[in-house]
């Protein structure tokens, strides 16, 4: 383990986990072998950063949450505010206010028989809220990225605009690219276009203008959609569209977007080095102080 990863653990250790509406030590969070989540991986989570006392862009990652609990059919019987209001609990439960972040989890709840069938569950949804310290959105250390076989799902197998569970194919690109030494997988939509990483969207700058996927298959990131409106708003081109490997690797920048790690730039994909620099190039830099500002 690095001094890195030991550094969280020794942060995190003894940290108050809200199950169910109970705050659990670390080590007594437990949810049943018969939950939903764990069984088949039935349930939707979020993402959500704290910083200066807040939890950025709140009201969207919310709203996001309860879009796909209606889409996949699970009635957490608590309202928007309730939510926020167990988020806030275990966040003054942990005396957070600043470089933390926060794993919302819903399942379908409990089953009576380890099988498929919605209806199994009879207890209701679990809700688990795991905050952690984590690191300065603000980290400049580039990353690689690997191409890899495993394809972004179409919206009528698993809609990749789903925050679910069910996050093998995501975890299959990772090994793959951990195997080649990226750090991240670089994956591609079914037809062959660009789409995402493995965890975050995917970006490129080239001739001072922005790219990034047509959205189609992409996971409906609100880090993505903020940089798009950032470009907008200060006349940055910026333009949703299918691309493939050929204009990524003759890119002049490239970087991925996410909730934890805000904007990262890219400084290798696939043994081809973008950019002059292992430093993020002048479009990255002037849009993640631009994201940072918003």
């Amino acid at each position: 383990m690095t001094n890195k990863n030991n550094l969280h653990m020794n942060k995190n250790k003894d940290i108050l986990i809200y199950v169910n509406g109970s705050m659990l030590k670390r080590q007594d969070a437990k949810i049943s072998v018969y939950d939903s989540g764990f069984l088949m991986g039935d349930g939707i989570w979020e993402g959500l950063r704290l910083v200066n006392g807040n939890w950025i862009f709140l009201d969207e990652h919310i709203d996001r949450l309860f879009e796909g609990l209606k889409a996949i059919d699970i009635n957490l019987s608590m309202t928007k505010s309730e939510v926020i209001g167990a988020l806030e609990e275990t966040r003054l439960a942990n005396e957070m206010t600043d470089n933390a972040h926060a794993r919302l989890m819903v399942t379908r709840g409990e089953k009576i028989k380890p099988f498929q069938q919605p209806d199994l569950s009879i207890k209701g949804p679990s809700l688990v809220i795991i905050l952690e310290h984590s690191d300065d959105a603000k980290s400049s250390d580039g990353i690689k990225l690997a191409t890899v076989p495993q394809v972004r799902g179409l919206p009528m197998s698993q809609d990749p605009k789903l925050n679910s569970h069910s996050k093998l194919n995501c975890i299959l690109a990772c090994i793959q690219a951990k195997k080649i030494g990226a750090d991240e997988a670089l994956m591609l939509d079914p037809h062959g276009f660009v789409n995402t990483t493995n965890s975050c969207n995917f970006f490129i700058v080239k001739n001072g203008e922005v790219y990034t996927s047509s959205g189609d298959y992409c996971m409906n990131g609100i880090t993505r959609k903020k940089v798009i409106h950032v470009c907008k708003e200060n006349n940055i081109p910026i333009h949703e569209k299918n691309f493939s490997l050929v204009d990524v690797y003759s890119a002049d920048e490239a970087f991925i977007t996410g909730t934890l790690g805000s904007l990262r730039h890219v400084i290798d994909i696939d043994g081809r080095s973008i950019g002059e620099s292992i430093e993020p190039g002048p479009i990255n830099s002037r849009l993640k102080k631009l994201y940072l500002e918003l």
